[in-house]
Parts: C-alpha cells; structure tokens; sequence
C-alpha cells in the first residue's frame, strides 16, 4: 500500500497528465457530444437552409463536419466549452482513478504477489477506482456536458455565463442534488471505461515488454495507449451516449427511460452516434495522458 506522500505525488502527476491531455483534446469531445445529443434526422432540408441551419444538418456528416460548423457559427473558442470544468474533472477523476490504482490492485492481490498480476485483478482494481472518482468528480462531468451542449442546438438553451455559473444556477434551480444527474450511467460508463483503459494499457504494457525489441520507452506507451482507447471506445460508447443526453436533458426519468426512449426513437445505431469521434477523442487522450504521465513518473516519482 503506497504512503500519504506517495499517494500524494502520485495524484498530483496522474491529475496533470490528464489536465493535459484535456486541454488538447476537448474539441473532439466537444464534437462527440453533439453528435450524441442529436436525434434523428428530420426531413431534408432545402440547400439554402442545410447551409444555413442550426449546425446539427451541417454536423451530421461527422466528426470534422460537427468541428467546422461548431467553428463557423459559433467561433472557435467553442470548441473549448466546458474546459474549466473538464480540467476541474480531470484533476479530481483522472487523479483519483490513476492515483488510486496501483494502491487497489496490491489490495486485490493481497500487497504479496510474485510476478505478474492477473487480468481479473487489474480489472477489479480499475472498476473500483473508477466508481470512486467519478462519485466525486461527477458534477464537475455534468457542467461540462450542459456547457458544451449549450451551442446552436436542438437542446435546451441554458445561458451558462461559465462553469461556477452553471454550478451556482443549477443548485438554485434544481437543486443540489442535480449536480448528480445522470450519476448511474456516469459510474456505469466511468467505472467501464476506466476499467477498460487501465487494465488493458496495464495489460498491453506488460504484453508488449516480454516481446523481442520492445522496451519501456515512448513507442510502447504510445501502442499500449491507442490500444487502451479502442477497448474503451468499443466498451463504454452505449452508456457515454446514454450518460450525454442524461445530462444534457434533464427531461429523462431515469437511465432506463433514456435507454428506452432512445432505443425507440432513434434505433440501436444511435448508441454508437459519435464513435469515430470518440475514439478519435479517447484514443488521442490516452495516448497523450499516458505518455505526460509515464515521462512525469520517470522525472518526479
């Protein structure tokens, strides 16, 4: 079990690479969100108007279509919505589920395992370490997704002036314990994903360094990183977009009556709406947090 200073140190780097990794991927998760917000299409509409619509006509084409019309008509800085309060997540979340991993998974083995760990621990570990920090982090995902939500768009238009706005406006007027919507597909996506990504980078990792010509350098963190992202991707997209439109609609009853509503409305495909944006989004993140966060370690830890 790692000491308060270790633990410590360990959040801190953990919470800055994946601040970093943020900062330089958020307008594909903003993209992302969009598309999973959309619901289907309505009748075509006359050239002159899909030109000079809302953005989502123009944006359903995908990923780049949704970043040049987010660009085009609300300005590039929008792109950057929900920043402030996708650093405040990354610091809390990605320095928890990170900081608390290593710490878990020798509690999972018992702190005297010889050798390799099994895949059914680091599994174990990542669920559990993702459930505790999305449990924390979750209002700061929630404000994120309303400000990014709150474009040119078919939802409702909330006029956050920032992200301590939209907390403050949302604990008035709904409550403090809005900051949880959506808390069940959150840890349910969170705690996959996160699972996903730290068991499989970990089991990469260990994969690709008992391969001939492979050492614990750059081009293996960055193999064992888009590894990581794709399994996320495929794993977790159903409750991201469940988790998307929960919060980013408050008009939905409960995770179920989303899925429901969804599936009815929209079809199955629409639980994969957004994934080339997704995994552009999750696979360039972990590539980014894992690299900032292995060169971190090797300087400071």
């Amino acid at each position: 079990m790692a000491t308060a200073s270790s633990f410590g140190a360990v959040f801190f780097s953990s919470a800055f690479a994946a601040c970093f990794a943020e900062v330089c991927t958020i307008p594909l998760d903003t993209a992302k969100v969009r598309l999973q917000l959309q619901r289907k299409a309505p009748p075509p509409l006359p050239p002159v108007a899909a030109v000079a619509g809302t953005g989502w006509a123009v944006g359903a084409g995908g990923m780049l279509a949704t970043i040049l019309s987010i660009a085009r008509e609300e300005g590039v800085a929008a792109l950057w919505k929900g920043i402030v309060p996708g650093l405040h997540r990354q610091f809390l979340y990605g320095g928890l589920r990170i900081g608390l991993y290593e710490p878990v998974k020798a509690f999972f083995v018992g702190g005297t395992a010889v050798g390799d760990v099994s895949l059914l621990s680091k599994i174990l570990a990542a669920l559990t370490t993702g459930v505790i920090a999305i449990v924390v982090a979750s209002p700061t995902d929630l404000v994120k997704v309303r400000l990014q939500a709150d474009g040119k768009a078919n939802t409702v238009k909330r006029n956050y002036s920032g992200a301590l706005n939209a907390y403050a406006t949302i604990i008035r007027q709904e409550g403090i314990g809005a900051l949880w919507t959506g808390l069940g597909p959150n840890v349910a996506r969170n705690a996959i994903i996160n699972a996903a990504e730290l068991a499989s980078y970990d089991q990469f990792k260990q994969m690709f360094l008992k391969l001939p010509g492979f050492t614990d350098n750059v081009f293996t963190h960055l193999l064992a990183g888009l590894g990581a992202g794709f399994f996320a991707v495929c794993i977790g997209s159903p409750v991201d977009v469940v988790k998307s439109r929960m919060m980013g609609d408050s008009t939905y009853r409960s995770t179920l009556d989303c899925f429901a509503k969804t599936l009815k409305n929209d079809g199955p495909g629409a639980f994969y709406k957004g994934f080339i944006a997704n995994f552009c989004r999750i696979g360039s993140w972990n590539v980014i947090m894992f690299l900032t966060l292995e060169q971190v370690r090797r300087l400071f830890l």
